[in-house]
């Protein structure tokens, strides 16, 4: 029994059930459970971090209560991210869904129609996993081809969602080294279909790493580039919710996290 348990530190997935293992069988043991339970290895589990997810979901549930209340919108700085957790699985340090969770908020408190809006670089698989199959979410996300970057196995542009929910979830997958021009036509593009769809609140997946010099993205953003952007989605006139996903360069996050609120601010 003690070779079987784990050994103390870190807990990291180290053992996946891959192609023509069992999918159906989960292990007893938290070595073999935490791989059955995590799409990416990089995520590890430490002292701190249950407490902290804990802490970053209650700060988008007190934005999203913020704007029910009346506020017109309110920025959630969550640490860890959400978009890439699913319902039964974590990984890219995202253990709840911060978007998500706020999303069915809106629903509860009696919004017909939500729409959540992506703009990390990188696709948040998790949200579409969560409500690709439903009618009252509109997922649209904008980032990098999957073919070339994370999440790689979901975000292409022919994932329009499922069942009762085809045509609720619209991808825009963007090649290395584009740039604001193209990048803001998705955008448009994007808001014209949250616009005609009818919703009725906003949930902005808010990641800064479409940056040029951030240093695990590929697209070629200006700081000046995401007060424009965000100066657009506010043209929606939405009750809006702003949660935290990426950003990767340390020095330039912070100034373009504020130009993207300034701009909202100013629509």
């Amino acid at each position: 029994m003690e070779s079987r348990r784990h050994g103390g530190g870190e807990i990291i997935a180290a053992n996946v059930p891959a192609r023509g293992m069992h999918m159906d069988r989960i292990p007893e043991f938290i070595d073999g459970k935490v791989g059955y339970y995590c799409h990416a290895s990089e995520t590890a589990i430490t002292q701190g971090t249950w407490r902290a997810t804990l802490s970053s979901v209650a700060s988008a549930q007190t934005a999203q209560r913020h704007v029910a209340a009346g506020a017109g919108s309110a920025f959630a700085l969550c640490r860890p991210p959400g978009h890439h957790a699913t319902r039964d699985q974590y990984g890219g340090y995202c253990f709840i869904n911060n978007a998500a969770v706020t999303a069915q908020m809106f629903r509860d408190g009696g919004a017909t129609r939500v729409a959540i809006l992506d703009i990390d670089f990188h696709h948040g698989n998790g949200t579409q996993s969560l409500f690709y199959d439903r009618p009252d979410a509109l997922f649209v996300s904008l980032h990098g081809a999957p073919q070339e970057t994370y999440p790689y196995y979901l975000g292409y542009a022919d994932e329009r969602g499922r069942g009762a929910g085809e045509g609720a979830n619209f991808n825009y997958p963007m090649t290395a080294g584009t740039g604001y021009g193209a990048w803001a036509a998705a955008l448009d593009d994007a808001i014209e279909k949250i616009r005609a769809w009818g919703a009725e609140a906003l949930v902005v997946a808010l990641g800064v790493a479409a940056f040029k010099e951030d240093p695990i993205s590929f697209f070629k953003l200006e700081c000046d580039d995401f007060t424009d952007a965000s100066r657009r989605i506010g043209k929606l006139k939405l009750p809006t919710v702003f949660c935290m996903e990426g950003g990767y360069a340390v020095e330039a996050v912070g100034i373009n996290t504020v130009n993207v609120l300034e701009g909202f601010k100013d629509a």
